[in-house]
């Protein structure tokens, strides 16, 4: 797989927004208190590794020893590898690298507010996690 393009954008703030049902969403923006302009949704979520919050995430090629890694930990079931570098550092001072191993990954863009708010205009939605899940309301 190559690199996970995104589109031009101040993708500041990472974190997991939801986890369920083997699909991930990362959400992203320059400050997710209030709402997030980026989400990258990943499906049949075979191998995780990344914090639930991290910052300046740079998506990247895997390494051939990332490949292989992941595909040991997801038994070869992850025909789709996300790699990516953020500015988080493990307790020896390391720095750390996102994995995730699945079969599809899309990108999703617009304004979704992280309370309820009426009068959405077109391109704004309520976050899923607002809603319970549904995502365009």
């Amino acid at each position: 797989m190559t690199a996970l393009v995104l589109p031009e954008g101040q993708w500041w703030d990472w974190e997991i927004m939801t986890w369920t049902a083997g699909t991930l969403t990362l959400a992203a923006s320059t400050d997710l208190t209030y709402h997030h302009g980026l989400e990258v949704i990943v499906s049949d979520v075979g191998f995780v590794q990344c914090p639930s919050l991290f910052h300046h995430a740079v998506f990247r090629e895997p390494t051939a020893a990332e490949r292989d890694f992941v595909l040991r930990q997801s038994a070869g079931d992850a025909p789709l590898i996300v790699a990516f570098d953020h500015n988080e550092h493990d307790a020896a001072g390391r720095a750390m690298s996102g994995l995730i191993g699945a079969a599809d990954v899309r990108v999703v863009t617009g304004t979704a507010y992280r309370y309820l708010r009426p009068g959405l205009r077109p391109g704004e939605r309520l976050a899923s996690e607002v809603i319970g899940g549904g995502g365009n309301e």
